[in-house]
């Protein structure tokens, strides 16, 4: 009988890194919601004052990628990008980086699922995000999004008469 030797793929570490802002904290499910270049992250409760600036880490590992969009899975974070590159690794991973506009992140997904999805650079996915971790020190607040000001509020027809 012929024995096949047995090898263990080494999954890469990879990750992105983002300046995030605090924008809420709901404590009745222990969740705070993260504001970022590209949307909003909701995340296990952080113990920083709403409007502070955070750096969260992604690891790739915690990052899927679905051709429509995601409607009845438990995955909270999930935001609309496009396949900027695929990088094949070790097998039998693929590092997929993922364009959400003004940020990049890496998804690492196995060669099958690129071939399964057909996924080619420029396609339009969505991704999902299961976790992301807070990588320690606070930013300077300037080095964090801010939320878009509601327009000022606009005279009536009636105040301009």
């Amino acid at each position: 009988m012929l024995e096949i030797p047995k090898t263990r793929s080494v999954r890469p570490v990879l990750r992105a890194t983002l300046s995030a802002r605090v924008l809420t904290h709901d404590l009745d499910l222990a969740l705070t919601t993260l504001l970022f270049a590209d949307g909003e992250l909701r995340v296990p409760l952080v113990d920083s004052p709403v409007d502070s600036a955070l750096r969260i880490r992604i690891d790739a590992r915690d990052v899927s990628i679905a051709l429509s969009r995601p409607m009845d899975v438990s995955i909270t974070n999930r935001l609309p990008g496009r396949i900027a590159e695929l990088v094949p690794l070790s097998p039998p991973y693929v590092r997929a980086t993922c364009d959400l506009g003004m940020t990049q992140i890496h998804a690492l997904i196995m060669r099958e699922s690129v071939d399964r999805l057909a996924l080619v650079p420029g396609l339009r996915i969505w991704v999902m995000i299961k976790a992301a971790a807070i990588a320690g020190a606070d930013l300077s607040p300037d080095l964090a999004p801010r939320p878009r000001p509601w327009p000022l509020r606009r005279k009536s027809s009636q105040e301009t008469a």
